[in-house]
């Protein structure tokens, strides 16, 4: 494997899920154009060096739909000898395509391809693919779908955490999230998008008082899937702060070997992607970081920053808790419980943020932790060289 670097990695704001949401009038393949764009602007010709578009996007229906990264390949005008995939690995998505960007060009199949992610939820929501899966009551309960949110619950109540905990990370995002936004070294690689300039989903007023006076959300969702819980039950205890805003959002990396261009961002350092116990659910981002630790050679405590995928709140505090990181080494801008969550493109915003968080610190290691439902996970660790 030859060194693959990161020349750069650029993101859009998350806008809500909403038809009035800052990004809700415009179609995904245009959210991936303007990150396309963006690149251009700040690495010129290097792009015309990618031999692929890999694109992350969980609910591939409607307007996400027949191959969402060839339609964004059409609409940007890409060389037509571009190739283009579509990668469905749940909220490890982003993360995914440029892991498989990072494979590419490590093992000479190409010399640069642009990686990324992109999800519309105000167009394409949640499940609105209608999978089989969905409801198929002919697997065993434990590789029965639950919504991810179930999942989350029932993960809290084994691992014992509770409201105290939980509501401490949700005020913890709120509080960094809403910082970052005066700072510009934080936002270096965000790119305004239209009428949307800025984080839509932070809620700047969440105080710990308003954290502990919200009721546990989800509960009622346990009698509609209670085949595929076994017939067990479990306190509800995640409320709606405690769970990321489904949002819009794109946001796409350079991934490429030395000679494409000068003065990459990062050089990676190790990639690794697991599966996990499906009832456990939210468990497979740690296992896919502990094996990228090890390929690397690193402990955690030499991580300078990272960025840790917030799936609901129990996933950051069990991290926290269990791993016990340097915490003001952890979502140093905030994380998904506080900027949302567009499911498809979420790694690779977290690749993005977490080359920012780099450059403002004049750090050098970078480790971002992907975690999704049904046992997904990908983690990936990043040297920053400029």
């Amino acid at each position: 494997m030859t060194d693959v670097f990161l020349f750069d990695a650029v993101r859009t704001p998350r806008g809500k899920a909403r038809l009035d949401g800052g990004l809700a009038d415009l179609s995904p393949q245009e959210l991936v154009r303007t990150q396309i764009e963006a690149l251009k602007d700040r690495r010129g010709s290097a792009i015309e060096r990618a031999e692929a578009l890999l694109l992350g996007c969980v609910t591939q229906s409607g307007v996400q739909g027949a191959n969402i990264a060839l339609i964004s390949k059409l609409h940007s005008g890409l060389d037509d000898s571009v190739a283009a995939h579509t990668i469905n690995n749940y909220c490890a998505s982003g993360l995914s395509a440029i892991g498989q960007a990072i494979a590419m060009v490590g093992s000479g199949q190409a010399n640069a391809v642009l990686a990324g992610g992109v999800e519309m939820m105000s167009q394409t929501p949640f499940m609105s693919d209608k999978a089989s899966y969905y409801s198929d009551e002919s697997l065993p309960p434990r590789a029965r779908y639950i919504p991810p949110v179930l999942a989350a619950d029932r993960l809290a109540n084994a691992e014992g955490l509770g409201r105290l905990a939980l509501d401490a990370v949700a005020l913890v995002s709120q509080q960094r999230a809403t910082a970052a936004e005066h700072d510009p070294q934080l936002q270096h690689s965000r790119i305004a998008v239209g009428k949307l300039a800025g984080e839509e989903c932070i809620r700047p007023t969440t105080t710990a008082e308003s954290l502990a006076a919200a009721a546990p959300a989800f509960g009622a969702l346990q009698a509609d899937f209670a085949g595929a819980l076994g017939g067990a039950g479990f306190e509800p205890i995640h409320t709606l702060a405690h769970a990321p805003p489904v949002c819009d959002g794109a946001a796409l990396a350079l991934v490429g070997g030395s000679g494409i261009g000068a003065n990459p961002r990062a050089r990676v350092l190790a990639y690794a992607e697991s599966g996990g116990d499906p009832e456990a659910s939210f468990t497979a981002g740690l296992v896919a970081m502990d094996k990228a630790l090890a390929r690397a050679g690193l402990s955690l405590n030499q991580i300078d920053r990272i960025e840790f995928m917030e799936a609901f709140a129990v996933t950051i505090a069990k991290f926290l808790r269990d791993r016990e990181p340097h915490p003001e080494r952890v979502n140093v801008a905030g994380g998904h419980l506080a900027k949302g969550h567009p499911m498809g493109a979420s790694g690779a915003i977290l690749t993005s943020t977490l080359l920012d968080t780099l450059d403002a610190a004049k750090a050098s290691l970078g480790l971002i932790v992907t975690t999704g439902a049904t046992g997904v996970g990908a983690a990936m660790i990043v040297e920053r060289l400029n």
